[in-house]
This record gives C-alpha cells, structure tokens and sequence, in this order.
C-alpha cells in the first residue's frame, strides 16, 4: 500500500504517528510524509531562514532512521490556511502523486491553529484530488482519512489503536532527531520532551492493553470508510 501522513510541522508526525509509520515500512509499505509548514517560527534565538535550513534536514534524518520519505511544502510558520486555494491545490498535487490507500493527518479538534488548518487542507484537497480535470493531472481515489492523536491526548477519543511496543525505541531516536525543539524545550521551558511522547505512548497502550500505543480516529463520512483494516 501507500501511505501518506500530513503533519504540519518538522516534528509533529514523530510526536503522534511515526511508530505506526514504522510499522507500515516493516509490512512493505510505500510510505511518505509531507510536512505543510517549514517549522522557520519554532525559536526564540536562531534566525527562521537558518531554522528553517535545520529543521529541513532533521526531518530528513528521522524518516532515513525508519525507510520514509520526507517531503515539504515549505510554508511559513503560522501561514497554513485552509481556505487558500494554493496551499489546497499543492496537497492536491501532493496526493494525485503519491497515490495513497490511506492518509493520516492532524485532528480538527488539535490544540494549534496551524495543525487545524493543515486538518482542513487535508480533507479539502482529498477530495478535490479525485477530480480528473482540476489541478495537477491525473486523478486519486477517495480514501480513508484518519487523524493523529492530539498533543497530550487532549480533546481526541480514539476510535483505533496501533500497537507500537516493538517501535517505540525507534519513535523516540526519530524525535531525537530533531535536536533544534527538543534542546530548546530541555534548556528554555524545562520539558523533557522525548519523556512527554513516551508517557503519552505507555498511556494509550494502558487503553487498549499494551505495553505502547498510538492512537488515532477516523473520518467517519461517505465514501471515505472500507470495510477492512488498513492500520497495521
């Protein structure tokens, strides 16, 4: 299968799905992950142009550590809107090429503005990439959508589970490697965020009783639902 999984920043699909990722590879998948902003906004010290240069190639790292291939946008920090058509008609080409079976994106229940209109863009654009005549050419099926987990499980009542205990040592190297956040989280606001992400891991696995979990809900409208399991 394709699988395409569309976070909006460097670091979100590490936070919230990329053990699930890791076992779509493992099974054979075909699996790529777009990121729809650049990330250039995410600190208070380094420039957004030199950020925006390193958190492009620590993206680049964490989907090598797993077999992914990592794509961006390259849209600035807090300029994703779902109502711009040229930010839709790009995810539109996104999914005419890659072709996915199913996609995973940001809830638009999460608590950041970006990721909300990253989650609109996503719904938006995977119907109007199977459109023959609009945008890109070609067209895409109309596939299942499913959407992460929130940050912390806030405000999301997962409607399926994905065991990743084999997975979660190669999660967590993943979101190590973005250094950039997680250093400036460590030294600035005193979070240990590779502990958070576990912590949240271990949780969802105590809700469908294993040792890690991720978690996920699934767009519930016509024609997006098959009568089969597409998670691994």
């Amino acid at each position: 299968m394709n699988v395409l999984a569309i976070g909006c920043h460097p670091d979100d699909i590490e936070i919230s799905c990329c053990g699930t990722l890791a076992k779509c590879v493992k099974r054979r998948d075909k699996v790529t992950v777009c990121h729809v902003a650049n990330g250039n906004m995410g600190h208070e010290i380094i420039s957004p142009e030199e950020l925006r240069e390193i958190r492009a190639k620590e993206a680049q790292n964490a989907g090598a550590l797993a077999g992914i291939e990592v794509v961006t946008l390259d849209i600035g920090d807090l300029l994703p809107n779902g109502c711009n058509v040229e930010q839709r008609d790009m995810v539109v080409a996104l999914i005419k090429k890659v072709q996915p079976d199913f996609i995973i994106t940001h809830s638009p229940t999460d608590y950041m503005p970006d990721h909300r209109e990253v989650s609109k863009l996503v719904f938006d654009a995977s119907f109007a990439a199977s459109v023959p005549h609009y945008g890109a050419e070609g067209k895409a099926a109309v596939v299942p959508l499913y959407y992460m987990d929130n940050l912390a499980g806030m405000n999301f009542n997962p409607t399926e589970y994905v065991d990743i205990s084999e997975e979660i040592e190669l999660k967590i190297k993943m979101l190590e490697c973005h250094e950039s956040q997680l250093k400036w989280m460590k030294d600035h606001d005193k979070i240990d965020f590779a502990e958070f992400v576990r912590t949240c891991s271990r949780f969802r696995g105590i809700q469908c009783g294993v040792q890690y979990a991720e978690a996920f809900c699934q767009e519930m409208v016509w024609p997006k639902v098959l009568p089969k399991r597409l998670l691994p």
